[in-house]
């Protein structure tokens, strides 16, 4: 039985806002996993980089949930490429705080590449089982990126391809995740399984739209909720408005996030500035990444969601959307095609042209009771994922590489 287990999120904690630099779904599943397995009873402590000064050694996030600061490099956020350098510094320091309170886990879960590589040091230098979640993989964002990203750094791969090999078990996060596992590095089917997050449906719900209170004026709203980089493509969520109010020049854009990456604060930028254009003139609007308290408000608030994400593993933010009854318009890329129940609960696009996710806004408003349809089995779908599901499944998944 499975009593204790570490996590390791080396990049980022899961105690950060989702929505501004490195900050984003994982953070919101290493968070919400924790919480889960913690009112189980089984004791969860997670390994994060210290990443301000002012950080505690431990944070007693919940009753049977720590999160552990470990000091590798300056305290302070630096870029992803840099954090590369500290992995053995992190490693060491992971080992020594074990040692030193003689911590015994029942075995270990890495999540992204990096912590895949903290993972792998650690199986060897003590023999814990090892989970890894990737959360994104490097050679399907390569071949999804925008032109002008820069591409992915050899090394990156280098390393998944490694913790796949070293891992006991790789976990996706759908069939779509294991598929690209299979065909683009190699997995061992025996070793790979898959179990999809969670949603929270005490927090996200069906309820009043709160328009007023939020400062939001009157008429057609479009939501984006994410990370402003490359990657999320917001770039296309604008021109898709653009084209979509020479049909309805009422149509508004509100942004929810931070900037992201080293070509974050770039991109956000240029999005600001296109937005001055005159044919978006007034009609968008930015606001940083907000408290996940506040989220199913801005959902609730809105006439749909669109996210054209060049890569997702699974798009957590699309089905938190439907489970506030908003429908969404989405890519069909990754794990989008699981969140994202097509034509009943949202639409999916199978390009990143932005003519093609006007025709679905469009649709959205227009074509008659489509948009009360998807909203009813967008809530209906979104009922699918549970955080209890999904631990539950998570746990027949550890029993499966603990040790006797």
């Amino acid at each position: 039985m499975i009593s204790s287990v570490a996590f390791v999120s080396y990049h980022t904690s899961p105690l950060l806002t989702p929505g501004k630099g490195d900050a984003g779904g994982m953070n919101v599943v290493v968070d919400a996993l924790a919480k889960a397995l913690g009112r189980l009873g089984i004791s969860v402590d997670v390994y994060t980089r210290r990443s301000r000064s002012d950080e505690p050694l431990i944070v007693e996030a919940e009753n049977h949930y720590r999160v552990i600061h470990i000091d590798a490099g300056p305290a302070e956020s630096r870029p992803m490429s840099e954090l590369v350098d500290w992995i053995p510094d992190f490693t060491a320091g992971v080992l020594e705080f074990m040692a030193r309170e003689d911590l015994h886990y029942d075995l270990l879960h890495a999540h992204y590449w990096l912590s895949g590589r903290v993972g792998l040091a650690v199986k060897a230098a003590i023999g814990l089982p090892l989970a890894n979640s990737f959360h994104t993989l490097g050679r399907v964002k390569e071949l999804n990126r925008r032109w002008d990203e820069a591409e992915t750094p050899p090394e990156r791969i280098a390393a998944e391809e490694a913790v796949i090999n070293g891992s006991d078990c790789v976990i996706a996060a759908t069939e779509f995740e294991a598929e690209e596992l299979l065909e683009y590095y190699g997995a061992d089917p025996a070793r790979l399984c898959i179990t999809p997050p969670g949603v929270d449906h005490g927090l996200f719900f069906p309820a009043e739209s709160p328009r007023r209170d939020l400062g939001l004026r009157a008429g057609p709203l479009v939501l984006f909720v994410g990370r402003i980089q490359p990657l999320k493509a917001l770039d296309v969520a604008l021109e898709a408005v653009a084209i979509s109010r020479r049909t309805m020049p009422d149509l508004q854009l509100l942004a929810i996030g931070g900037a992201s990456g080293d070509a974050g604060d770039s991109e956000l930028g240029q999005l600001k500035a296109r937005s001055s254009a005159p044919d978006l003139a007034g009609a968008v609007s930015f606001l940083p990444a907000q408290p996940r308290s506040d989220l199913p408000d801005y959902y609730r608030t809105a006439d749909l969601l669109i996210m054209p994400s060049r890569s997702e593993s699974f798009g957590l933010v699309a089905v938190e959307s439907q489970a506030c009854g908003t429908p969404v318009v989405a890519s069909n890329v990754g794990g989008l095609g699981v969140g994202v129940n097509h034509e009943k609960g949202g639409l999916l696009v199978d390009s990143w042209n932005p003519a093609d996710y006007s025709k679905g806004i469009l649709r959205v408003f227009q074509e008659r009771g489509l948009s009360e349809s998807l909203s009813h089995g967008a809530v209906h779908h979104a009922e699918n994922f549970s955080w209890e599901r999904t631990v539950y499944r998570l746990l027949e998944l550890y029993a499966g590489i603990a040790k006797p």
